[in-house]
């Protein structure tokens, strides 16, 4: 684990602050990377050591905080959560940068985010990953009204409900605004329709842990989207596949492919 965040940057966008990271070989094939539910660009991106693998391949690392989540603005208002207006920082970031085209990885909730940007901007998006996120983002990822009970709960001993109880301590961890990211889970998990995913016309690349009973297959995810393939994480569940060597290994020959097409 890479424990040494680099510095961020701010910038305005949807009358909110957007914290994000610039790093990397400036002059290489830029990557914009999209954190989780709960999670940061931080502790998606850095701590796991995605920064250094993708600097030292030589690409430009961007990542931002998602609005109500790390050091960006962290609105109540569930209206805000959708992911076309997540997308819309992701992009805003780009325009900010003054980037043309880049690759996009995200994972779990930022794998479905990257995915509306895609949809919404093809030709901003020169590739996509998805991390921790299969068929759920066509079909649903279950039942979520208990973490969102679970992160306005008055403590953790109190919430009874496993995935609420994994998110909570996840949140407490990572000191988040739990009202924030209870109207965050409240409206930021709008599905795709299967016509839609069939419309993303860019290599992608689709990698779900094996032990993760959240994300949905990434195979029948893969088989929905023409440029798509997908990679099974061994042993890993939904909070331990991000980090995986496999998930970087496979991540890296896949931009390689994509950078010699």
């Amino acid at each position: 684990m890479d424990l040494n965040p680099p510095p961020f940057s701010t910038f305005s966008h949807d009358g909110l602050k957007i914290a994000y990271f610039d790093e990397g070989n400036p002059s290489g094939d830029p990557i914009l990377l999209i954190h989780g539910f709960a999670s940061t660009a931080n502790v998606n991106w850095v701590f796991p050591g995605w920064l250094k693998t993708l600097g030292d391949a030589g690409y430009r690392v961007i990542a931002l905080d998602n609005r109500g989540h790390g050091a960006s603005d962290k609105p109540h208002d569930p209206t805000l959560y959708h992911p076309s207006a997540m997308a819309g920082d992701a992009i805003a970031l780009l325009d900010h940068l003054g980037i043309a085209e880049a690759h996009v990885m995200g994972y779990s909730m930022g794998a479905r985010i990257s995915t509306f940007l895609t949809l919404a901007n093809p030709h901003r998006v020169r590739s996509l990953i998805l991390g921790g996120l299969g068929i759920g983002m066509v079909t649903g990822v279950g039942e979520w009204d208990p973490i969102a009970d679970a992160l306005t709960a008055p403590s953790l001993d109190v919430v009874t409900h496993a995935r609420g109880r994994m998110f909570r301590a996840f949140a407490d961890q990572t000191k988040s605004d739990r009202k924030a990211l209870a109207a965050c889970i409240s409206t930021s998990r709008d599905l795709l329709s299967v016509e839609e995913v069939g419309r993303i016309d860019v290599p992608v690349l689709i990698a779900v842990g094996t032990k993760d009973d959240i994300a949905g297959s990434p195979q029948e995810l893969a088989t929905l989207i023409p440029h798509a393939l997908a990679l099974d994480i061994p042993g890993r569940d939904h909070m331990l596949a991000v980090g995986d060597r496999v998930f970087k290994k496979a991540a890296l020959e896949f931009l390689a492919r994509v950078g010699q097409a």
